[in-house]
């Protein structure tokens, strides 16, 4: 299948379901032929950005990094699926800026609901006051203004929120129907 490089940013609370979906259109693309990359912020933090922390520098410095590896892989022509918190909007807006193609997926759960799912333990944890800086419970998360596409995992099934991000691609041109 014919298509051109994009960054699909899928951004949102942890445990919101920015892998899941973001696995999901990865699945339907590289059965297409499509050529993807999954950079998944828990992996990326192992290995890109081992060593950073959680402070806003910190924070803002590993989204950097990711938007840099974005830019070079879409500019070549790859569909980079992005799976990261990106709490604040000003470095989303940046690394938009950077790289160009880009569609940002606010990946939409109640705090509750994203609690209830907690498979890592990290919100108990955290209101625990085991982890600090924890996004939503005492650092902040700043939703998308005007995100490109919204998924809202605690009324949408995973394939409908997937077939939005897939449709979205297909709309804005970066890959054909199929």
């Amino acid at each position: 299948m014919q298509h051109r490089g994009v960054t699909v940013w899928f951004t949102g609370l942890s445990g919101a379901g920015k892998t899941t979906i973001s696995r999901r259109v990865e699945k339907v693309l590289r059965e297409q032929g499509c050529k993807v990359e999954i950079l998944d912020g828990d992996i990326v933090r192992q290995n890109l950005t081992k060593g950073l922390g959680f402070s806003k520098e910190d924070r803002d410095e590993n989204i950097r990094r990711i938007g840099f590896v974005s830019h070079i892989l879409t500019r070549n022509g790859v569909i980079v699926l992005v799976s990261a918190i990106s709490p604040y909007r000003e470095l989303r807006r940046e690394v938009r800026q950077r790289i160009g193609n880009f569609v940002e997926v606010f990946v939409n759960a109640p705090l509750e609901v994203c609690e209830e799912r907690d498979v890592k333990g990290l919100y108990k944890k955290a209101r625990e006051g085991k982890i600090q800086h924890f996004t939503g419970i005492d650092d902040p998360y700043e939703s998308p203004e005007l995100p490109d596409v919204e998924c809202r995992t605690n009324k949408e099934t995973e394939e409908e929120s997937a077939n939005k991000v897939l449709q979205k691609l297909v709309d804005a041109g970066y890959i054909p129907q199929f």
